[in-house]
């Protein structure tokens, strides 16, 4: 499901985030980017995978490690595997329907 939520969003550099099963947006025009949707899509699917809290200890667990390794917060954001799959495939919109089980993990640093 798809919720546009402004005043949530609002004092962050975040378009949009995945908590599942919602994808909450900051603006509505986000409603018809179909990078972004798509790759909100790529994140639901990895929360599945890993049973949903899987998904977010292992996210914090990852960028807390890349903290402490890069010393840069935008950096370890960058480089978390999730992260890397959602953006290296977004633009393939068919991508869902062809992706392997676990695949984030070809983007393990």
């Amino acid at each position: 499901m798809i919720i546009v939520c402004p005043k949530l969003l609002k004092n962050t550099k975040i378009s949009a985030i995945t908590l599942f099963p919602l994808i909450l947006l900051r603006s509505r025009t986000s409603k018809t980017d179909l990078i972004l949707l798509n790759h909100e899509r790529i994140h639901l699917r990895q929360q599945l995978e890993l049973l949903i809290i899987f998904f977010y200890l292992w996210y914090v667990i990852e960028y807390y490690y890349l903290v402490f390794k890069l010393k840069d917060r935008f950096l370890a954001y960058q480089m978390i595997s999730f992260e890397r799959e959602a953006y290296a495939m977004e633009h393939d919109l068919n991508y869902l329907k062809h992706r392997k089980f676990w695949s984030f993990r070809k983007y393990l640093s």
